[in-house]
């Protein structure tokens, strides 16, 4: 290749804002190559927040859609979507309105209600895990 420089590693490529850029795919493996990519602190948190989702909710379906972590019921739509932002990860609950207490970051979409943690942000791992319990019993989003 003239005047290009190889990729030497298989490292997926971060977006603006750090986003990793992961082919879209059903099921563990997708849902993992983005944990592992996010950059820095991100990929810890991501870790955390993938095995308290989990465990909230037995038998969950993954994907990566959009680069981004989607979890859902079987057939029932997707409840909660992960996003990388420079300075912050979001939650997005996608019927959080309707969740007890609401989560504190307002949407455009009347029905999407967010959660961001910061660096240095200490979870409440219990409410965190309440309200995707809350999530998943309401109807998903079909995307």
């Amino acid at each position: 290749m003239v005047g290009k420089t190889p990729r030497t590693s298989a490292e997926p490529k971060l977006l603006s804002g750090g986003n990793p850029q992961i082919a879209k795919g059903a099921g563990e493996a997708p849902v993992q190559a983005y944990i592992a990519a996010m950059p820095g602190w991100k990929s810890d948190v991501g870790r955390r927040l993938d095995a308290l989702i989990e465990a909230a909710v037995p038998g969950l379906r993954k994907a990566v859609k959009w680069n981004s972590p989607l979890y859902g019921g079987e057939g029932e739509g997707w409840f909660l979507g992960v996003h990388v932002f420079a300075k912050y990860i979001k939650v997005a609950f996608f019927r959080g309105a309707s969740l007890n207490p609401v989560p504190p970051v307002t949407s455009k979409q009347k029905d999407v209600r967010y959660f961001h943690i910061h660096e240095g942000d200490q979870l409440d791992e219990a409410q965190f895990a309440d309200w995707v319990k809350q999530a998943s019993q309401l109807p998903g989003e079909k995307m």
